[in-house]
Formats: structure tokens, sequence, C-alpha cells
């Protein structure tokens, strides 16, 4: 069961797909749809759409029940653009399901699966903004949360209430061998349509090489698998930081980019001149900075990284271009640090 089906989630899904053997090609999965278009690009990914929607509680009840016989119920949706908690989280979980339903969309791999998936796990995907401005510091999953924007305490509140439901089992009868709750911080996701193409024709500055920020990131493709690795291997209540092995400052990354794509650097400003011309939530991500170490998603989640910096993405999208005309672009371009 999948909560937040958008990009991440459906590169999951076709992932898994794309095996010919082993359960994963008898998986069904469910997939919450607030809207026909959403529901159509789920339904393209390989999921069977399920209308609802997180901000209206009354239609959550049919997604609810089939999530009861659910092996796994992975949460991406984010909170919403105001408050300081998530409301949205706290709707899922006010009936949360009990396991022991076997509906026809129950989730499960079909009788000629070769392997049972027999234990519950919960994966909430969160983001590494919770930790605030660590000053450039190298920080782990134990570093304490200081979240510093409304934006991240939403989500520190939400990782509270899905670590304190996964403790209390989710339900009133939990199933035998649940794993209980994950939680997966994840820094500023790229893809080959997730690159700041557009903040970089926009010639939007950066800072100055002196003030810059450290900044992390994750390939969307990576994060999917992180995901799925973490069904099968994450600890009861554990938190994993998925980041990459970068340690790129923030004006390094925009300047890789540029040079793969042939467009101009961005041109640096300090501080005070970067507050006249950026927006307020593009100024917040630049107060920020820190190293994140990823040691506890190798180790525990036995994870390897196929894109360990973003250069490795970038290397691909230049092979592209030297084989075609025009480099890759897509309109749904967007700048996330």
């Amino acid at each position: 069961m999948i909560v937040g089906a958008g990009d991440v989630a459906q590169r999951l899904v076709r992932l898994v797909r794309s095996r010919t053997t082993g359960c994963g090609t008898h998986l069904r999965w469910l997939s919450l749809a607030r809207s026909t278009q959403a529901a159509e690009a789920q339904r393209r990914s390989g999921m069977l759409p399920i209308p609802g929607d997180l901000d209206s509680r009354r239609t959550l009840d049919r997604l609810q029940r089939l999530a009861r016989s659910a092996f796994a119920v992975l949460y991406l949706a984010p909170p919403p653009n105001a408050g300081e908690d998530d409301p949205r989280l706290r709707a899922w979980l006010a009936s949360p399901p009990n396991h022991r339903g076997r509906g026809r969309y129950s989730g499960r791999p079909g009788p000629k699966a070769r392997c049972r998936l027999r234990t519950l796990t919960q994966v909430y995907v969160s983001t590494t903004g919770v930790y605030g401005d660590c000053a450039g510091e190298r920080i782990d999953e134990t570093r304490r949360p200081k979240p510093q924007t409304a934006r991240a305490r939403r989500r520190v509140a939400a990782e509270r209430r899905w670590r304190a439901a996964g403790r209390r089992g989710f339900a009133r009868r939990p199933m035998a061998g649940s794993r209980g709750a994950a939680v997966l911080r994840a820094p500023g996701i790229y893809a080959l349509d997730r690159l700041p193409l557009d903040r970089l024709k926009a010639r939007t500055p950066a800072l100055r090489p002196e003030e810059d920020v450290y900044t992390n990131h994750i390939h969307a493709e990576d994060l999917a698998r992180a995901v799925w690795r973490a069904v099968f291997f994450a600890r009861p209540g554990r938190v994993y930081n998925a980041v990459d092995d970068a340690e790129w400052r923030m004006g390094e990354y925009f300047d890789r980019v540029a040079d793969a794509f042939h467009l101009p650097r961005p041109p640096r400003v300090t501080r005070l001149e970067l507050r006249a011309n950026v927006s307020p939530m593009l100024l917040s991500f630049m107060n920020e900075s820190r190293r994140i170490g990823n040691d506890r998603l190798k180790r525990e989640l036995r994870f390897a990284l196929r894109y360990p910096t973003p250069d490795a993405l970038l290397a691909e999208a230049q092979a592209r271009a030297a084989a075609s005309a025009d480099p890759p672009t897509d309109p749904r371009q967007e700048a996330l640090f």
C-alpha cells in the first residue's frame, strides 16, 4: 500500500515489477489517487489506484480497509503547507489497519509467488531538514532534530506520530512478527528531469564560496530502492538518512550542473545581497549547512548507491547530449535542494 504515490513511488513500483522472478512479479500495489490524472499515472506505473484524499477523512475508509491486509504500508505523502503538525498523517493513522482482512486487493503475493511476505513494515519518508542548521558539521542519525522552519517542524511532528503509532503496533491487534515503523530522511531529490536547469537559465544567484553552505542529495531512483530495502531490513522505530556520498557546497552543485548542460554558472553574491534576489523559501535552504552520513543506510539496509554523487547522473546526461543534437530537457524541471 502506497500513500503518496508520486514520482519516487512510481519509480519504486517500476523497478520491482521489472524483475522477472520472485514475488516482485506477483505483488499487487495499491495507491491513493487524489485525482483522475494521478490515477492514470499510477496505473501506468503498475499500481491499482483507489480514490481518496488525505485532506478528506471520509474518503479514506475504503483505502484503509484494503490496507488491513497489506504486508507493507509506504507513506510518502507530504504535510500541508501550513501549521505545526501533519493533519494528513493524523487522519491516516486515525483508523489504523488491523491486518486481519484478506480482501480481493490484499496486496499480498499471488499463489504462484516464490516467497511469502508475512511481516508488516511501515515506512515513512521524511526530510533531512529536520536537523536544521548544523554549521557544516558532519552528522548522523544520532543528531537531535532542531527544525528551524515551519516546514521542518511539521515533519518532526509527523515522525513522532509515526514512530509512536509503530510502538503501539499501528493497530489494536498487531500482526505477529510486525517490524513496526521506520523513517527515511531524504534530502534534495534529483533525477534527469529534476535538475535546477530553470534556475540556472534564470541566472538566479548563489552564495559566494566563503559563505556557501553544504547541501545533500539523493537520486530519485536510489531513494525508491532505499524505501524498498527498508521494507525488508529496517529495524523497528529506526531512522535512516537516505543520502548519497557527496559532500558538496550548494554553489558547487549548481556549477557542476551548469557545466554538464553547457549553461553559464550562476553569479555569486554575498548573503546580504542574496536576500534581495531570492524567495524566502529558497533563502531558507541557503541558511542551513550540514554534511550527513549514510553509514547506517549502507550497513543495516545493506544498501549500495547506484548514484554515489550527482556526477554519475551528469555523466549520463552528457553522454545522451553527445548522442543527440539537443540536450535532454523536460518542462517539469525544477530546483530541489
